[in-house]
């Protein structure tokens, strides 16, 4: 029986990992992702760190004052007002995401398996994208006309018989917050589940029917299972948006909602500037947290 090589035996009985030596195409690699780092040191790890730094200063209506102060995190973490605010961020960004989900995975669904020419599946989809080329703020403010109280929908009703008096709640409500940030984001929802969908393989779509499945057991055992790795990055996106929205919470709901977003903004426009970075680090964590549960419960790394 041959002998192994002592010098690669450690003390213990178990064979020493080799190293690797450092070669050139090591270096390579190196040179090769430091433009990339650069990027993501100066224009997100930086921006971060000063968010943080600031979060621990002193203000008042003359100015910011640098110190360490956890008075900010204080007010953040101790006001009920503050949890209310969060909680209500919380509630958009869930019922948003339901719905563009439903919405978005029908909309994906029907164009990866009803839509059978690519150029047909282009041209339905590059129609979902016309409404991004105006801006958030007139997609948004375009609801107003239709769900006023003297809008198009108000009035059809009133004229049709079918309500006497115009409704007041389908503007200037968390209806109108829900509704516009569902119209605004949908399409982010839409995107990462069609993607994964045209890359599932048709073969085991017809060996589910081969084995005898109807359409309800294939959607639910073969192409939901497959299509969760998008559902996963489109609700990163989605949730993500709501959680920084402030436009759209100002505008649709006239002021009587509020969101951690808009809560900073407020502050901001009051030059309370340390208070809004608090508010910012601790809604970053509740998003990291929230990406972090996703990416626990889907792996996405093969949709990338």
């Amino acid at each position: 029986m041959a002998i192994a090589d002592e010098s690669l035996i450690a003390p213990t009985g178990k064979p020493k990992p080799r190293r690797v030596p450092f070669t050139l195409g090591a270096i390579a690699s190196y040179l090769q992702a430091t433009p990339l780092l650069v990027i993501l040191a100066f224009f997100l790890l930086l921006p971060i760190l000063l968010l943080v730094v600031v979060s621990f200063w002193d203000y008042d209506f003359a100015g910011l004052y640098p110190d360490f102060l956890t008075s900010n995190y204080a007010d953040v973490l101790g006001s009920w007002v503050t949890w209310k605010t969060y909680l209500n961020t919380l509630k958009f960004a869930a019922i948003v995401w339901a719905l563009t989900l439903f919405i978005g995975f029908w909309v994906a669904y029907f164009l990866a398996f009803h839509v059978r020419k690519a150029a047909t599946q282009t041209v339905l989809f590059l129609i979902c994208t016309v409404p991004f080329l105006t801006s958030n703020i007139i997609r948004m403010i375009s609801w107003i006309p239709v769900l006023g109280r003297n809008g198009l929908v108000n009035t059809t009703l009133v004229q049709m018989g079918i309500i006497s008096e115009p409704i007041e709640w389908l503007l200037y409500s968390d209806f109108a917050v829900i509704l516009a940030m569902v119209h605004l984001y949908t399409l982010f929802m839409v995107t990462p589940i069609f993607n994964t969908l045209m890359r599932i393989d048709r073969s085991l779509i017809e060996a589910a029917r081969d084995a005898g499945a109807n359409s309800f057991q294939i959607l639910w055992s073969v192409i939901l299972p497959l299509a969760k790795p998008g559902m996963a990055i489109g609700t990163i996106f989605v949730v993500t948006l709501v959680m920084a929205d402030f436009s759209t919470v100002q505008v649709m709901s006239g002021g009587q909602s509020a969101s951690v977003a808009l809560m900073m903004k407020n502050q901001m426009s009051l030059l309370q500037y340390p208070a809004a970075a608090a508010n910012a680090v601790v809604l970053l964590a509740v998003v990291l947290l929230l990406v972090a549960g996703i990416l626990r419960i889907v792996d996405i790394r093969k949709e990338l």
